[in-house]
């Protein structure tokens, strides 16, 4: 039998004012307690736990819904593999006319470049053959001084100086031709009509010069002294330069690439259609989009064999050549379709096991989950109290603790233990104190009433309160709460020198964390509630915690000497 603690004297006017207030006092274990409040965090936890329970009793006692879920998730992955397969083949596409682009900009770059070239041999004979001094040279140094830039221009199918009827009045290779005329050829009539034109590419043609080679021609305008018309400066370029440019392009199998002028007439090609250089395709599908705007993208059946290709087009520099890459999409997609075809049987196997296996295992999945929500519900819960336990104490504690110090945000604490609890446990029993330790944690609960609040029963009579963003005086006036709701519940215990069953708090924050972890700053709370018992209990005790120093837990987290 434990030996009951004396009662110090009191005051008779406390013992007037509690003889009024119970007038004729009954035993603490016929009292009805008080009725259990929940929180709304509580009621909501308890409502989602019993929708749970309900929807996992309704597909176990209906398997139809567990293989009717497991055929949704694989028309799901169908859907997935679908679209999955329809970005690729997009990707693929895409990937496709970066390539052409590609190629598109390196001959580009190419035609450019020599066709800049040229014309600044070109523009070196105009300023030769426009100084009378050039003629009265030696034919020797004459055709030096004409044509020594342009030996150095590569492709070059001739150059010449053109008097104004047309006929040879220089060449490079120094032969003259002085009863040949080209004065009916595009690039002189163009050049005898516009004072201003500048550089003119003609259209291919067989050269009266070169004995038939295919070139195209580059001239210049030569004026006398006066402005009048006095000749063209020509460098012809045979078309060996642009079909050896496409000679190594690769555009699969049944691509084409092509080179084009403006208005339509064919320079090269490949692959190299018989007859077709020199030939005109401006009624042509295909060239009626190309020669809508500058550049662009588009696929379409080719009008002369019929495949589909993928059109990139774009002009070379300020030239009037147009340039052509046309991948055939069949090309482009050989290896998606082949990616394809693996993905939707792995898709149609897999997907239609799935769907199998989720019929045949409908009610075991019932049972599963039914267990693993018991099981769950008793890691982190105290049978008891319905509170949180200590694991899952231990583990917000942490989560508080990283998210205080990631957001430089406050954290506090409370520790709180029941007073004298051992000495009620001897005296009314352990099922009387089992009913105080439930009454207790739900008056702590009912005392927090944001989400974010977490309530814990730590052990044994010891509870525990992590408040998110809390400051200290935030913190203290919670315990405070607490404590008195506690002890307004008015739970008759004669061991007690307040009658009444009473807790004390110990209340410690940081603002923010700067050191330290969760479980100091929990042991510094339990610092404090040590000193709250020390000076004589039902009372709170709270102090800043800056998290640098260590901190020694209190005697109350280990043993509570007289409870």
């Amino acid at each position: 039998m434990v030996e009951r603690v004396q009662e110090p004297e009191r005051h008779p006017a406390v013992a007037e004012d509690e003889a009024n207030r119970s007038a004729s006092p009954e035993p603490w274990h016929r009292r009805p307690l008080a009725r259990r409040v929940l929180s709304p965090t509580q009621r909501l936890r308890r409502w989602l736990f019993a929708q749970g329970r309900l929807a996992t009793r309704a597909i176990g006692n209906h398997p139809f819904f567990a293989g009717l879920s497991g055929t949704l998730v694989a028309t799901v992955m169908a859907t997935v593999t679908y679209v999955a397969l329809y970005e690729s083949r997009a990707e693929e596409m895409r990937h496709a006319v970066e390539n052409s682009q590609n190629i598109l900009r390196l001959l580009s770059s190419d035609i450019a470049r020599n066709v800049e070239l040229y014309d600044l041999s070109l523009r070196a004979v105009v300023a030769s053959a426009q100084e009378r001094a050039t003629w009265t040279l030696p034919d020797a140094l004459r055709q030096r001084v004409l044509f020594d830039r342009a030996t150095a221009a590569s492709y070059l199918g001739g150059a010449y100086v053109l008097d104004a009827q047309g006929h040879v009045k220089a060449s490079q290779s120094g032969e003259a031709a002085p009863n040949l005329s080209v004065a009916d050829r595009d690039y002189f009539v163009a050049q005898q009509r516009d004072p201003q034109l500048g550089l003119f590419i003609s259209k291919p043609y067989a050269s009266r010069l070169r004995n038939g080679v295919l070139s195209i021609g580059l001239t210049r305008r030569i004026s006398a002294p006066d402005g009048a018309f006095a000749g063209v400066a020509l460098l012809g370029v045979r078309l060996e330069y642009f079909q050896q440019l496409l000679d190594h392009i690769d555009v699969g199998p049944r691509g084409v690439v092509f080179i084009m002028m403006a208005d339509g007439t064919l320079i090269a090609s490949k692959p190299l259609i018989p007859n077709s250089v020199g030939a005109n395709f401006r009624q042509g599908e295909t060239f009626k989009v190309v020669s809508s705007r500058p550049a662009g993208t588009f696929a379409a059946h080719s009008g002369t064999d019929g495949v589909e290709r993928l059109y990139t087009w774009g002009r070379a520099g300020t030239t009037p050549i147009i340039i052509g890459v046309a991948p055939a999409v069949a090309d482009i997609l050989a290896g998606w379709r082949r990616r394809s075809m693996v993905a939707l049987v792995m898709t149609t196997v897999f997907g239609g096991a799935w769907v199998a296996v989720s019929w045949i295992l409908a009610f075991a999945l019932r049972d599963k989950l039914i267990a693993e929500g018991a099981l769950l519900r008793l890691a982190v819960t105290d049978p008891l109290t319905g509170l949180s336990n200590r694991r899952a104490l231990d583990q917000r504690l942490v989560a508080e603790w990283q998210r205080a110090v990631r957001e430089r945000a406050p954290l506090g604490v409370l520790f709180l233990d029941i007073d004298h609890f051992k000495l009620f446990n001897d005296t009314y029993g352990h099922a009387a104190g089992d009913e105080v330790l439930a009454l207790v944690a739900e008056r702590i609960a009912s005392g927090t009433r944001r989400a974010a609040d977490m309530v814990a029963r730590y052990g044994g009579e010891e509870f525990a309160v992590v408040l998110p963003g809390a400051t200290l005086a935030g913190a203290e006036k919670v315990a405070q709460k607490i404590r008195r709701r506690i002890e307004s519940a008015n739970l008759a215990f004669t061991g007690s020198r307040h009658g009444c069953v009473t807790v004390s708090v110990g209340c410690a924050s940081c603002e923010p964390p700067v050191g330290g972890s969760g479980a100091k700053l929990l042991a510094a709370a339990d610092v404090q509630l040590y000193e709250a018992k020390n000076a004589g209990r039902n009372q709170v005790r709270a102090k800043a915690w800056t998290g640098a120093d260590d901190i020694m837990p209190g005697p109350a987290a280990a043993t509570d000497m007289t409870s």
